[in-house]
């Protein structure tokens, strides 16, 4: 079988050291790098941080987890992103009515 970047997209597996590397409070936004992730060949995983709500209500989270050898690189893909998402807002041009 040929080596594709979906091969490498596999569930990691239950006893491997998983390294977060990106969290928010949207779930929308976690799937968002967990795509970018995976279109680099990195697996990915999401997880729910939510707390007990009736302890703590309102309290929690979403963590984008991957393989510790891989955590390294897919920071740097998340930081180009960003970077790269806040050059488009700075040099977007507004239309004005002349």
């Amino acid at each position: 079988m040929a080596d594709t970047p979906e091969a490498n997209t596999e569930t990691p597996e239950p006893n491997e050291k998983l390294i977060k590397v990106f969290d928010t409070e949207q779930e929308s936004e976690a799937m968002v790098v967990r795509g970018l992730l995976e279109s680099a060949g990195i697996s990915a995983v999401i997880q729910n941080l939510d707390a007990p709500q009736d302890v703590l209500p309102g309290v929690g989270g979403v963590i984008v987890l991957v393989r510790e050898e891989q955590a390294d690189i897919a920071s740097d893909l998340i930081a180009d992103s960003r970077k790269n998402a806040d050059l488009d807002e700075d040099t977007a041009v507004s239309e004005e009515p002349v």
